[in-house]
């Protein structure tokens, strides 16, 4: 989907919010015992042990195969496997489809819209959060002008910020009907007094591309957005999050 790399050691230990902050979406898919539902980027594979152990018949899948192994390892018993959001290998096969903090990452929507719905039986529903409009645009706004300071030219960004309206448009075309969505600010806490730093290695690694010194970089990044983003001992990502929910049209 993207050139993005992934640590799965870094994801668990500094980044555990991910999975934590998903509980909303659970929440929203309200998945019943027997159901079968498919999560779509399931990381570390948390979402689907918590789904499993409610009775649900969960299956993981995430483009990266890092993140795979380490679901596969955390969790030996329950089934996880590699795919690509936008051709995924089912058909007609799921009651539900979620999805946490991925689909910013693809931005091809329509086709990931397009293989969410294949997947589903008519009438599924798909459930999902991602970072929406204006979704860190402070860290990510520093970073740029940052890079145009050193002369590094602006990055290729991987990431997919759409609105409710663009959103529901893609999903509606692809033969949903979207019956909740919410765009809101969440501002997120990250761990550790280099929490900035370590996000930015985690998740914004196309704004260290070309970087001559990426430590000085982030050092100079870091002093730039304190009195913004760092309060009380803690920094914060300035997150927007897309949460939404919709189902498929029988045809």
């Amino acid at each position: 989907m993207t050139t993005q790399t992934w640590d799965p050691t870094l994801y668990d230990g500094k980044h555990g919010f991910v999975a934590a902050l998903g509980a909303g979406v659970l929440d929203l898919l309200a998945a019943q015992p027997r159901e079968r539902v498919l999560d779509l980027g399931c990381g570390t594979g948390d979402h689907v042990a918590q789904l499993r152990a409610a009775g649900v018949e969960a299956i993981g899948v995430d483009a990266s195969a890092e993140m795979i192994e380490r679901a596969r390892e955390k969790f030996p018993d329950l089934p996880f496997g590699v795919a690509d959001a936008r051709e995924l290998p089912y058909a007609d096969e799921f009651d539900a489809v979620l999805s946490n903090a991925t689909l910013h990452w693809v931005r091809d929507a329509a086709a990931a819209a397009r293989s969410i719905a294949r997947a589903l039986r008519p009438g599924g529903r798909f459930v999902a959060e991602l970072g929406g409009a204006r979704n860190i645009a402070t860290i990510a706004a520093a970073a740029e002008a940052l890079r145009d300071e050193l002369g590094v030219s602006p990055s290729a960004s991987p990431w997919y910020f759409p609105t409710i309206a663009e959103y529901a448009r893609v999903l509606e075309d692809a033969g949903f009907e979207v019956s909740h969505a919410w765009l809101f600010d969440r501002p997120t806490p990250l761990e550790g007094d280099d929490g900035l730093a370590t996000w930015m290695r985690m998740f914004g690694q196309h704004l260290l591309v070309d970087v001559p010194d990426t430590e000085a970089f982030l050092d100079q990044l870091s002093d730039r957005l304190r009195t913004q983003l760092h309060h009380d001992g803690t920094w914060w990502a300035d997150y927007r999050r897309l949460r939404i929910r919709a189902t498929l049209t029988p045809s």
